[in-house]
């Protein structure tokens, strides 16, 4: 299902039907139990937030898990880097999403704390080799980067400062880290060429609902390439039971 990018049909109209179709593709994907992971990442505010927020209207809060990431734990940080990944793959039925991920590794760690270069060869390395050993065990990864240009991360950031709702979300770490765009421009550019297994999807998320319509597409689309045909049929026992209740 691919949603248009003409104004005509309001918002909220197309936000309804990626809901409906993100909750019967939850649905399907608990029966056949599979297991999901989807990754965002971008800009600080890019729309991450908006867009679990929408995930969580559409999907029943017992099939999923959401993992904000930060800077390692004091025990994490004692462990391979990959760790505390591994620690919450989703299990069969389960869908868990990442906002940030293991990409942090190749990108803050990269840019504002000066990863060597040998650790962050390393690192791809790894990441690679994490995300095929996920394909081959059958685990559906969905990648997206939440892309805004610089005007549009420098005015975002200016409102959350200027509306006391959104001032929490404001960090110094926000602040510092657009100084550091450009360079944080090069950082995904590279890590795209170089971890295309799966490949990344970008979602121009200039216009915050446009970009989010799109990003609940690209995560539809991507679980119903693996999923089978649905036809939520009812067992025979309960058939026969429902028979007898109807006579």
């Amino acid at each position: 299902m691919s949603v248009s990018r003409d104004p005509i049909g309001p918002y909220h109209d197309h936000l309804a039907l990626l809901h409906d179709q993100l909750r019967i593709a939850q649905i399907a994907m608990y029966r056949q139990n599979r297991k999901v992971i989807i990754a965002l990442e971008g800009y600080d505010a890019s729309g991450k937030g908006g867009v679990i927020r929408e995930l969580s209207y559409a999907w029943d809060p017992r099939g999923f898990q959401v993992y904000p990431i930060g800077p390692p734990s004091m025990t994490e940080a004692t462990h391979p880097f990959l760790w505390r990944f591994w620690n919450r793959l989703p299990t069969p039925g389960q869908i868990a999403v990442f906002d940030r991920s293991w990409y942090g590794r190749l990108l803050v760690e990269r840019v504002e704390q000066g990863l060597p270069d040998t650790e962050y060869e390393t690192s791809i390395v790894e990441i690679n080799a994490f995300e095929r050993m996920l394909m081959e065990n059958q685990i559906t990864l969905v990648k997206l980067f939440l892309d805004t240009d610089r005007e549009t991360h420098r005015t975002r950031l200016l409102r959350r400062a200027e509306r006391p709702e959104k001032r929490w979300k404001l960090t110094e770490s926000d602040l510092e880290s657009y100084q550091h765009r450009e360079a944080y421009e090069q950082a995904f550019a590279n890590l795209v060429k170089r971890c295309q297994t799966p490949p990344w999807h970008r979602i121009n998320a200039n216009e915050k609902k446009q970009g989010r319509l799109d990003a609940l597409d690209c995560i539809l689309q991507a679980l119903e390439v693996d999923l089978k045909p649905r036809t939520f049929a009812l067992n025979p026992g309960v058939s026969e039971r429902l028979h007898e209740l109807s006579k």
